[in-house]
Order: structure tokens, then C-alpha cells, then sequence
């Protein structure tokens, strides 16, 4: 194999790499937002129980299957990723800033995590394979 055949390989697992990430980094608020509607009235009460009113779960709702639909396609990439960002970071806070308690530290870490991975889509783009990039 030549250095251009290796570089071609690479360059072609690198471009595959940009949509499957979209996919794992923002599958989870499609799939959430989708089990949202399911058991709407226990996310009301939970939310309610936060401290955060349930009256904005539609919104919630909206950007977690629409935001994260939008990401996993690559449609409006940067916006939908640093809308997702914030809603992590208030989530984080709002939900997961029991630090006595490990469980809910993990939480917070992980979407602490997901933030720093939508920020990469901020400033990087959709990358490959997506719909921002045939513009």
C-alpha cells in the first residue's frame, strides 16, 4: 500500500467519523425526548419537584427529538448543538448537582461531557455527511 492509498483509507474512516458521532452524541435527546412524551405526567411532577416548572416540558420536549434530530442529520449543526449544550449545562446544574450524592456527580460529569461534545460540533460544523455540508 502506498502512502496515497493509506492516506485515502484514512481520510475516508475520518469522514465516517463525523455522522456517527452526530449520531451517538445526540441520539440520546431524540430517544429522551420521545420517552418524555410517554410518561408526560411523571416528567411534569419530577420536573416540579426540581423546582422547575413543568409548564416548559413541550419546549423541552421540542428541542430534545427536533434539536436532536437536526444534529444527527446535520442540519443547522452549530445552532442545534449550542442549544443542546445549554440545555446539558442547565440540566447539570438544575438536576444533577448533588455532589454528596456519587450517582447524581456521575450525572453531572457525564453531561458536563456531552457539553464539551456539542461545543466540538459548534465550532467544527456538521463535518461529513451532513446536510450543512452540501450547502
Amino acid at each position: 500500500m502506498t502512502n496515497i492509498e493509506s492516506i485515502s483509507y484514512v481520510s475516508k474512516f475520518n469522514s465516517l467519523m463525523a455522522p456517527i458521532g452526530r449520531i451517538f452524541i445526540a441520539g440520546i435527546f431524540f430517544m429522551a425526548g420521545l420517552n418524555k412524551i410517554s410518561s408526560y405526567e411523571n416528567t411534569v411532577g419530577f420536573m416540579n419537584s426540581a423546582g422547575v416548572p413543568g409548564d416548559l416540558l413541550p419546549i423541552v420536549i421540542a428541542l430534545e427529538i427536533f434539536g436532536g434530530m437536526a444534529v444527527i442529520v446535520g442540519w443547522k449543526t452549530r445552532i442545534f448543538a449550542f442549544l443542546l449544550a445549554g440545555f446539558c449545562l442547565l440540566s447539570a446544574i438544575l438536576f444533577h448537582a448533588d455532589f454528596s450524592n456519587q450517582i447524581q456527580m456521575g450525572m453531572f460529569m457525564k453531561n458536563i461531557a456531552i457539553v464539551g461534545g456539542f461545543l466540538v460540533l459548534v465550532a467544527n460544523g456538521g463535518g461529513s455527511y451532513s446536510l450543512d455540508k452540501r450547502r
